[in-house]
């Protein structure tokens, strides 16, 4: 037993040397790995070393929407270093980290000039404070370009952006509808025009997604307006002239023997103003409007001013003239091309207005009315609900047998004030 076993141990003895120098020389390898692989990520670019992805946020202050920044986090602190060390113009920081404004509805194409501001460092985040305040119902992206800083070396890495948008204040709807010329609940059905009158300015753009025609059952006239691209408003943005489509009106014409008239005698119809509508603040109207109407045959007769019948007041008084057109005239027409001259054709101040359907002319006086002669002067392009001028019916071929170059010519009314 001794001699087996003290031979197995005599040979182990032999062998335990060279084993135990392997074993050692296997470590002394691992150790030398482990430090060349060690030393090899310690000599990577500090700028791109395993970090939290870059990120940006926008800070709003919730005591002012109008003071927010845009911040920059996950920045390498070894460019963070370097920025902070380096003196930075406006506009080398601009092609780092720049800020653009987008209008509300504009394509997301970044304009040609970022936001003036004030960049910084903030701990370990770079920030950006516009200079002027945020307005409501803008979008501002920020854009930051991580290839841009100190020590980067590769340009593929992709481009960090974020946008905030700085929301219109809560406004209560109190913007309406406040009254449509015609006035009258019965039109003729060869109607050219709607007045729609406001209670506040409204917004531009998209007019007819908010205008619909029905007809007694509540179904949508096909096209019934002239949609055109320049809206028809007034300077303060509270008057849209309304077009009914001339090509539903006139005989003779392709859409009317095609498509039939828009309106059509005997039948009732509504025009419905939707509140979706916003006005210039970008609030809702307030609430729905409709005009209800039955129609009448149409008017192919022009307006005859002799005709017209003349009510004088007292002398010494500032009671109103009122001229009887005995149909109803197209409202913002009348107001504007009729006026009151003195025997010496000096035009009279006042003030005028409609009433009864827009049949009635009324011309009050700044001051008393003097006894003598005046006339009323009224231009000839005075229109009837129709399009009927003085003289010229709106059916008339405009390039047959009309001289096309532009004639105002100006009819005048005599009257007398006792």
């Amino acid at each position: 037993m001794n001699g087996k076993y003290g031979k197995n141990a005599k040979n182990a003895k032999k062998e335990a040397p060279h084993s135990v120098s392997v074993c050692s020389v296997h470590f002394r390898l691992f150790r030398v790995l482990a430090l060349v692989l060690a030393a090899g990520l310690l000599c990577q670019s500090p700028s791109f070393a395993v970090q939290n992805p870059i990120s940006i946020r926008w800070i709003v202050d919730p005591a002012e929407a109008a003071r927010a920044v845009a911040e920059v986090s996950g920045i390498d602190h070894s460019a963070l270093r370097r920025l902070r060390q380096g003196a930075w113009s406006q506009a080398k920081w601009q092609q780092l980290f720049a800020v653009y404004t987008e209008a509300e509805g504009a394509p997301s194409a970044l304009p040609a000039l970022p936001m003036l501001g004030a960049y910084s460092i903030e701990g370990n985040a770079v920030r950006f404070t516009p200079r002027f305040p945020l307005e409501p119902g803008l979008s501002y992206r920020a854009v930051f370009n991580p290839h841009l800083l100190p020590g980067a070396q590769r340009s593929h890495i992709q481009t960090v952006s974020a946008v905030y948008r700085r929301p219109r204040p809560e406004r209560a709807a109190t913007t309406t509808v406040s009254r449509i010329y015609p006035s009258a609940d019965t039109l003729p059905e060869n109607l050219l025009k709607f007045y729609i009158h406001f209670s506040a300015p409204m917004s531009r753009g998209r007019i007819y997604d908010h205008i619909r025609l029905l007809d007694a059952g509540g179904r949508a006239i096909e096209l019934p307006f002239l949609e055109i691209d320049e809206e028809l408003w007034d300077g303060e943005m509270t008057r849209l002239t309304l077009f009914i489509d001339p090509g539903r009106i006139k005989r003779g014409v392709l859409p009317l023997e095609e498509i039939g008239p828009s309106l059509e005698t005997g039948k009732r119809y509504t025009l419905v103003i939707d509140r979706q509508w916003r006005d210039a603040n970008g609030v809702m109207l307030r609430e729905n409007f409709e005009k209800n109407f039955s129609v009448a045959p149409p008017d192919r007769e022009p307006p005859v001013p002799s005709r017209w019948r003349i009510h004088t007041p007292p002398a010494g008084t500032r009671d109103p003239l009122t001229v009887d057109f005995a149909e109803p005239m197209d409202s913002a027409l009348a107001l504007r091309v009729i006026w009151v001259e003195d025997e010496s054709s000096r035009r009279v101040e006042g003030k005028a207005s409609l009433a009864d359907e827009e049949r009635l002319w009324m011309f009050a006086p700044d001051i008393d009315w003097r006894g003598g002669r005046y006339h009323i002067a009224v231009q000839t392009t005075i229109e009837d609900l129709a399009g009927n001028n003085i003289g010229k019916p709106f059916e008339v071929d405009l390039f047959e047998g009309i001289d096309r170059r532009l004639k105002i010519q100006t009819v005048r009314l005599p009257f007398e004030i006792r």
